[in-house]
């Protein structure tokens, strides 16, 4: 339906019968979105008429929405904008619980520390519920301990690596130290004989799970020993926090 943006030219016009020289009309031309452009991308339902005459997606609009794509295409979700990988996750902490297993090396090139803070949370809880409150040694060991085998690992290997990824690695492998506050739930690890004697179990498992990520990493096969030294030394030390 075509029509005059300024005036009526026939209207105003019809008694002089000649019309102005060098005036110009614009003419406009509407068409209805919804004949056109919906049937192209999808049904009326999903799509509404704008301002500037095209169909545009309906964007879901909730707080499940926020975790997904949100309706619009080729847009990664939320939490893979912010680094976290649920399947990476889950096969960073399979790897810790069995440390006998090849490990994948394309799963350590991020520096994921979503699993990290989430078992020293728990970890803290678990001694929190048992009556010891040692959130600020927990982060205080674990900050400097992290620098410590950081730097000792980049002077050991010759490629070298990110302090990130250091931190990802061990605060994993931190997870049977998590098993072990949960025992601290049911019995007194201080004054049990039986206690101390399990503490020892997640050290070793710890120990051992991160020299081997590390040593599988930074291609240190020979230098295995040097790297669980400083590993051992580490994991000792949230033992102890967690036992007395």
């Amino acid at each position: 339906m075509a029509h005059s943006v300024l005036f009526d030219q026939n209207q105003l016009y019809a008694n002089t019968g000649n019309q102005p020289d060098g005036l110009e009309f614009y003419q406009t031309q509407y068409t209805d979105p919804s004949s056109s452009g919906v049937a192209a991308h999808g049904s009326a339902d999903e799509f509404y008429a704008s301002s500037y005459g095209t169909a545009m997606p309906i964007v879901e609009r909730s707080w499940l929405a926020a975790f997904g794509t949100g309706a619009f295409p080729n847009e990664p979700p939320l939490m893979e904008e912010l680094g976290i990988n649920f399947q990476h996750i889950k096969s960073k902490t399979l790897a810790v619980l069995n440390p006998f297993k090849p490990i994948d090396t394309e799963i350590y090139d991020d520096s994921d520390m979503a699993g990290p803070l989430l078992f020293i949370l728990v970890l803290g809880t678990f001694l929190l519920l048992s009556g010891k409150s040692q959130f600020g040694y927990i982060y205080g060991v674990g900050l400097m301990g992290t620098l410590g085998i950081w730097t000792i690992l980049n002077l050991m290997s010759q490629g070298g690596i990110a302090v990130m990824r250091t931190a990802s690695i061990l605060g994993y492998c931190l997870l049977p130290i998590v098993f072990l506050g949960s025992i601290g739930l049911a019995i007194n690890l201080k004054s049990s004989q039986i206690g101390v004697l399990a503490a020892v179990v997640p050290i070793a498992w710890c120990t051992y799970s991160s020299a081997t990520m590390f040593v599988t990493v930074l291609s240190m096969s020979e230098q295995r020993l040097l790297v669980a030294y400083p590993v051992c030394l580490f994991y000792t030390s949230f033992a102890l926090l967690t036992v007395f």
